[in-house]
């Protein structure tokens, strides 16, 4: 009798013990996947920070080859003038006036392109640093999203085996997850290029 109640009182045991552990891997469950969620939410908010960034330096190289363009053309115009107003002799004054007239408004043209250039250059530029420093926190999302995901489902199979050794390998897991993704909410210097080439 007393052997009976000794073994219905370790299943009972046994038994809140499994329910304990199952409720914080619930719990683990619920934080890891939150935190996977916010960290998806702004991860597709930089990729189109990115995409937007990158669209930037792509029109505005676009617009730069433009003003090199119209420059080019001033210049060769401004050369051309030029030539003409040697090799014709015997012009008219208010013509040789009219030709050096138009010689100086192409140059000026050209300079004003060239300065313009200048700025779109430094935009273009910038844009196109601002895409590279917005795919490092890309990336870090990318590697807490993988490491979180291992981590929910290791959580998972840890529930099925209550092999409870599993339970700390998803939690080393989680860890580095919420380290990533933490380093991408608060755009902390931590890039893994071994990580980013495994999973690039």
């Amino acid at each position: 009798m007393t052997e009976g109640l000794d073994q219905i009182q370790d299943d009972v045991r046994q038994h809140a013990e499994e329910s304990r552990f199952n409720g914080y891997i619930a719990l683990f469950v619920a934080v890891v996947a939150t935190f996977m969620a916010l960290c998806n939410v702004k991860d597709g908010n930089v990729v189109q920070a990115m995409q937007q960034s990158q669209a930037k330096a792509v029109d505005q190289w676009a617009y730069y080859q433009s003003k090199s363009t119209k420059q080019h053309i001033a210049e060769n115009s401004a050369e051309m003038l030029k030539v003409q107003l040697e090799m014709s002799t015997g012009l008219r004054p208010e013509v040789r006036a009219r030709v050096e007239a138009n010689i100086a408004t192409q140059v000026t043209a050209a300079k004003k392109y060239e300065r313009e250039k200048e700025k779109i250059k430094g935009e273009a530029e910038q844009a196109a640093k601002d895409y590279d420093a917005m795919n490092i926190h890309d990336d870090q999302f990318d590697l807490a999203e993988a490491c979180l995901s291992v981590a929910v489902a290791l959580a998972g199979v840890t529930a099925l085996t209550k092999k409870r050794w599993l339970f700390g390998v998803a939690c080393t897991f989680a860890c580095i997850g919420i380290v990533y993704g933490l380093a991408g909410f608060f755009h902390w210097n931590l890039h893994s290029d071994l990580m980013a080439k495994v999973l690039g």
